[in-house]
């Protein structure tokens, strides 16, 4: 039993610390890879719950790693908004066009 306790609390500050461990990162690249990495972890974790039938395990590595997979989700799709917004202001800033028998034709 003391065993076994051991083994979820060291699960859960695993989880907990990995968790927390982006708050300091700044890159959206490495915090993208990072959350991709940690739902990888939690469901390692909850894998091996279901293989040693400790359903505590099976459900915090599941939560980990439903939780992770959604960061990642968010931190993707901000990462493909801001390059969106880059593309447009790089537009804005250049005028794309010639002039052919004085008129203006835009590319």
């Amino acid at each position: 039993m003391k065993t076994k306790f051991a083994t979820v609390f060291a699960v859960a500050a695993g989880l907990g610390l990995a968790l927390c461990a982006p708050m300091a990162r700044a890159d959206t690249q490495s915090n993208k890879n990072l959350w991709r990495n940690l739902a990888i972890g939690g469901a390692v974790v909850a894998g091996h719950g279901l293989v040693t039938h400790n359903s505590t395990e099976t459900v915090i590595g599941v939560a980990g790693a439903a939780y992770s997979a959604n960061r990642y989700e968010q931190e993707r799709h901000s990462q493909s908004v801001h390059r969106q917004h880059e593309r447009e202001a790089y537009y804005r800033r250049h005028d794309h066009y010639y002039i052919h028998d004085g008129v203006r034709h835009y590319y």
